[in-house]
Parts: structure tokens; sequence; C-alpha cells
């Protein structure tokens, strides 16, 4: 049975979202006893939230009064701001609005307010079709005085997996670090590593990515083009902004992991053909989703399949061709799941499709991966989203834990082989932890956890003008 869940929100095979408000239906917080191992395992993942978000400040947002033009996800009344207009400017980056964002973690300080103080971004990229496309985000300007000498730096943050409805963007998540109403779990948790950041000084730029908080349009989660243009121009846009610190004498870091990551991978190596006005001096790509065909066979049947779904509504989104052979290989259940997850964050994808196999999804019980394998086109919309073709000029962090089952070790660590093979400055690190549990996300989420403070400090490094030093030698040595 299809759950209701939000306004404009589209079949898959829709591009633009139909005014009908939805509603999740209640969740157990436990399994009944006759439950099997999937069940169990969703408990447990929703105990260990809930004890993260104890650990947080938890915003409930009230259900606000909706005029007729309102979208509402999941019962999150969307800003009007996050509504792009019927034209945009002409040149990528360029900003089409800003406001001021309050920060929900902040605190008075004797130069402002600490961290910082944050601005509500919307600016034009293009995107993986050539279309020009309004992009949601936010800079914030920091309190704390930058010490690596020369200017002050600006770090863009490409952020990890989301979701896909546009309550779930990065840039509200900073004014609501936990949105919990009854109807959606979002939880923005980049909010750390942007803090960490704030905290050395640096300014920080976050994008929404294309489709993600700006209402026209669906998320197109993982499409290498859309995420590594919108993190390039997030940078444009920070630097047109009135009264920031930054100029464009300011060294400029990438910054992202898992979703992030391969966004910040692609935006590297996009960077030379797509925005030669900027001058990179680093990037960190942490667990990059580099060859999706492996990460699709990673992510079928996890805690976090749900992300496939989102894969899938995204490249729909992009490609009105391939919605024949969806309609073709999903079954009711299968395009009832898709429209499902299509405003659903993390939380509430874990809760609703953790460890969900994708045969059932399909009307012949192939998995979606074998599915794939067997249609040429699908076959060349995998490969075309393939990073490492392009070579980056400027230092890349390559972090890849190597117990990492989602997001798979080894396609990330073959990213680090091709750049190093093109003659690329990579310093690669194989984070080594013990197994965390097959399937259950914690070995993709510890090494996140667990070498940011290294990936920062590394970055911080390239943006006071320290020298990389590439460890391609060693990659027959590494995991």
């Amino acid at each position: 049975m299809e759950r209701p869940h939000s306004t404009r929100q589209p079949h898959p095979a829709s591009s633009r979202r139909p005014h009908a408000e939805r509603s999740l239906p209640s969740v157990p917080s436990a399994p009944p006893a006759h439950a099997g191992p999937a069940a169990a395992n969703r408990s447990r993942l929703l105990a260990t939230a809930l004890a993260a978000l104890a650990c947080l400040s938890v915003q409930a947002i009230p259900a606000a009064a909706a005029g007729a033009d309102d979208v509402i996800s999941r019962g999150v009344t969307i800003p009007a701001f996050y509504t792009p207009p019927a034209s945009l400017p002409s040149a990528n980056g360029a900003l089409v609005r800003s406001e001021p964002l309050p920060l929900a973690l902040s605190l008075p300080g004797l130069d402002g307010p600490l961290p910082g103080t944050a601005t509500r971004l919307m600016y034009k990229s293009t995107d993986s079709n050539g279309q020009p496309v309004a992009v949601t985000g936010a800079y914030i300007e920091p309190s704390a005085a930058w010490k690596g000498g020369g200017p002050r730096p600006l770090v863009a943050v490409a952020p990890g997996t989301m979701g896909q409805g546009d309550q779930c963007a990065a840039s509200m998540g900073l004014q609501h670090p936990i949105t919990l109403n009854g109807e959606t779990v979002s939880v923005g948790y980049e909010d750390l590593a942007i803090y960490r950041l704030l905290a050395s000084g640096t300014a920080v730029v976050v994008t929404d990515y294309v489709g993600l908080g700006a209402t026209d349009r669906l998320h197109t989660y993982v499409n290498r083009l859309d995420g590594g243009h919108a993190l390039l121009d997030a940078v444009r846009a920070a630097r047109a902004l009135t009264g920031a610190s930054i100029t464009s004498a300011s060294p400029v870091g990438l910054f992202g992991y898992s979703q992030g990551g391969g966004a910040s991978a692609s935006a590297a190596e996009l960077q030379p053909s797509y925005a030669p006005d900027i001058t990179l001096a680093g990037t960190y790509s942490g667990a990059p989703p580099a060859n999706l065909t492996d990460v699709v066979k990673g992510i079928d049947g996890s805690a976090l399949a749900g992300a496939l779904g989102w894969s899938l509504n995204g490249f729909l989104q992009s490609d009105p061709d391939l919605r024949a052979i969806a309609d073709a290989h999903l079954n009711a259940a299968g395009k009832a799941a898709l429209n499902d997850l299509s405003t659903m964050c993390v939380g509430d994808a874990i809760l609703g499709y953790a460890f969900k196999k994708s045969t059932s999804w399909t009307t012949n019980g192939e998995s979606v991966s074998d599915i794939v394998e067997s249609t040429p086109a699908l076959r060349a919309t995998l490969d075309n989203q393939r990073i490492g073709n392009l070579k980056p000029t400027s230092p890349v962090r390559l972090a890849t834990g190597i117990q990492d089952d989602i997001v798979p070790h080894a396609q990330a660590r073959q990213l680090a082989v091709d750049w190093c093979r093109k003659g690329a400055d990579i310093t690669y690190d194989a984070i080594n932890l013990p197994n965390l549990g097959d399937g259950l996300l914690t070995n993709h989420v510890a090494p996140l956890i667990t070498d940011q403070g290294d990936a920062i400090s590394w970055l911080t490094d390239r943006l006071s003008g320290k020298r990389a030093t590439s460890n391609c030698w060693t990659m027959p040595l590494q995991p």
C-alpha cells in the first residue's frame, strides 16, 4: 500500500511536483516478538539514532499555516525563499537572492555571534543537461580570525547523503539541526564539520545540490555533473555576496564525505574546464561513490537501501528517456517506493526501507544491478557518472574506510589509482578500522567520524599555503 507523504511529489517519471499533502504512518518503537532479522536490525538502528538525537538540540517543527502556493514536504512548510523565480541570471554562480539565516547553534561572542553569521543563498548553476538551474545553500562568515596567514580562505562543503525531500536540505539543517515532527526525521549532521571549519577561521559555503531545497524539481542524487557544478558555483556565489570578508584572492578548498565526497571529487576534476576562474588549494574527498555500478550493489539490501530509490528518481529526473525502461521493470511496489522515497530524509528511509532488497521492486524478481547489467542504456547512464576520467590539477586527499561496504572501499581506492595514473597530486588514506557490522552503515559512518579531524587539518594546511606531498607511489602497498 502506497504511503501518503507530501506536496508536489511526482511519480518518478514526472519532473514537477503536484500539490497533494501526505503524511507518514506512525512507526512502532520496536518490532513485535515474531519480527524477523530485518525488523530487529531496524530496531537497533532506531535505538542508535535516538541515542544520538538525545545528545543534540532537537527542534520539533510545528505545523505552520500553509498558503495555497506553499510547498509542504512531510509536514514541513518549505520557506518561500526556496521557490525559484521564472527566470535566472545568465552567469554561473550569480546570486538570485539572499537573506539572513538564523543558526540554531549560536552563542554570543566578543566579535559577534559564535561560530559566525549565516546567509541563506540561491544562485544559478548549470545542470547535467546544460540547462540553467537554481540551487540553494548557505554562507557562514566566521567570528574566529584566520591564523594561517594571507586572506581568509573559503571552504565549499558538499553535504553527505541528506535524502530527497526538500526539508532535508543542509541549509535548513543549519537552522533546524533536527526536524522531528512525526512525519519526517531530518538531521543536519554536516553542521559538525561546518562548525569545526568555522572554528579554524575559514569561511564556509555549503550547497544544497540541485533540487534539494529548491522546490521546482527532484534532487538529482549522486549526479556527478549536477553535484560538481553546484559546489563550484557555490564558491562563485559566496564571492558575490556583499559584506563577506572573502575575496577573489582567498584560497579555496572543497570538503565532502560520501555523497559529498563524490561531489567534491567531481568538482575537483571538473574545475579546470568548468570553473577556471577558481583556483583550488585542495580538496578532501571522503568515501566517494566514484563507480555507481559498484555502489548500487553495496546499498541494495543495506540499512541505506532507500538511497537506491533516490538514485533512480534522480536519473529519471535528468533523463526522461529512461522512464519507459523503469516502467517496464518496476512493479507496483517499486513505483510506490520510489514515489514515497522522493520526499524522505535519511532517517525516514532507514525507518521505512532499511535492508529492503530491490528484487521486491521489480516485475521479474531481478535486482536493479542485474537489470542495469542487461540494459545498455542503463549501463551507459552509470558509466557516464564515473568519476576518475578527468585529472584534477590541484591536490586531493582521498580517504576511504577499508571495511566500507555501503560505498565500497575498492571502488574508492580505484579512483585514487585512476587519478594517480594521470599524474594527479593525490594523498590517499586507507582508514583501517575493524568490521563493525555488514550493511548496518557503521562501517561507512565510522571513518567519517574518526577521520574528520585529520581531513580538516590536511585541508587547512593547503589553505595556509603548505605544499601537499603525493603518496601515489605507495598505492601498490596500500589496502
